[in-house]
């Protein structure tokens, strides 16, 4: 049996990870802010995964208990106090609001859901969305916390109230 050469084994591994959907690609984060007279705060991080997105995300201040929409915005921009100024939900393709199972704007999120003490840890899989690259690049854009959770009918944004915290999604 012939021993296979240090470098050819490394290749193989990563090769092999790559195939397995395992190698990380570009990464962004955001740290999100409470807007004016909301606590909500945390911080997200974004992993390209071949051709989806890793969101990682670790909230606290929300209302305990509840549900809340969660999404990117077509604008980076939290200036305005209220996070209006972060514009409508991210859609390049020109798709209905709803959810990641079927025709969705790109920045339409899972809910995130907080427990007794207002915290919410989540993390999920996004498609139709890259880190870095191309039409549908998250980089740059607004990152919105909703008061209320997203019903996913209401076009265009799932009737999810009020934005209590935002962000701008940067390139880690």
């Amino acid at each position: 049996m012939r021993a296979i050469p240090a470098m050819a084994a490394v290749a193989l591994v990563t090769a092999g990870c790559a195939s397995m959907g395992m190698h990380e690609g570009p990464k962004a984060v955001a740290s999100l802010e409470p807007t004016r007279g909301n606590s909500a705060q945390g911080t997200v991080a974004f992993a390209q995964h071949g051709d989806m997105v890793r969101v990682t995300a670790h909230l606290s201040g929300l209302k305990p208990g509840a549900e809340h929409a969660f999404h990117v915005h077509e604008k980076g921009d939290c200036s305005s106090g209220d996070g209006m100024s972060a514009g409508g939900h991210f859609n390049p393709a020109g798709n209905p609001h709803g959810p990641q199972s079927g025709a969705h704007h790109a920045g339409d999120m899972p809910n995130v859901v907080a427990d007794a003490q207002g915290n919410a840890n989540a993390t999920f899989d996004l498609h139709g969305v890259s880190i870095g690259s191309g039409a549908a690049d998250i980089v740059g854009k607004g990152l919105i916390v909703h008061r209320d959770p997203d019903d996913y009918r209401s076009q265009p944004a799932g009737n999810a109230g009020p934005r209590i915290a935002c962000a701008v999604i940067r390139k880690a």
